[in-house]
């Protein structure tokens, strides 16, 4: 690899006239640098010249991510879902309803489940669908698709300890667990 050859006066030029038309992003964060020095072309030395020090990069900005929590229930809990076991406090049946309305009915359901002190809500929603992305307001499965989205968006998010789904008994692929965390 060879040595970058520099900015010819020309290039300067141009360079500078194209940094003065943008506006920075983050006026406090550049550093104004000097110009690059041009120096003229050197003649061919038989020996080889030593290459300028590259320049160390600038430490990038910390990134702290947010993690979501992989698993808020015991064992316990776990084995009764899979198992089937147990018995939801509280069902909720979205079939043979719009978008608007199911999105109305989950919201005031999981509010009345709140209120009467449930702390397992059977979500009937119906098999999830493929569809395009595009379409999941009008094709089958649309509710499937948005469930998860408008729990996660609502004021309950933070009264929600898991969300699985359904054991075949009460509905499988077509139903969900809504697990609520214990009021205290």
């Amino acid at each position: 690899m060879t040595a970058p050859r520099g900015l010819s006066a020309e290039e300067a030029a141009a360079w500078e006239k194209v940094a003065a038309t943008v506006k920075p992003l983050h006026p406090q964060v550049i550093r104004k640098q000097p110009a690059p020095v041009v120096s003229p072309p050197k003649p061919q030395a038989k020996a080889p010249a030593a290459k300028p020090p590259r320049p160390t990069p600038a430490p990038r900005p910390v990134v702290q991510q947010v993690r979501r929590p992989q698993n808020n229930l015991d064992s316990h809990w776990d084995k009764r879902l899979k198992s089937g076991t147990i018995q939801p406090d509280f069902t909720l049946d979205l079939h043979g309803h719009g978008l608007d309305a199911a999105y109305d009915r989950l919201m005031s359901g999981v509010a009345q489940a709140r209120a009467m002190g449930a702390r397992t809500i059977l979500l009937v929603t119906g098999k999830p669908r493929p569809v395009d992305p595009a379409d999941r307001g009008i094709k089958r499965g649309a509710i499937r698709a948005k469930v998860l989205d408008w729990l996660a968006a609502s004021s309950h998010h933070s009264a929600i300890a898991a969300v699985r789904r359904a054991h075949l008994r009460h509905g499988g692929e077509g139903a969900l667990y809504i697990v609520l965390r214990r009021e205290r």
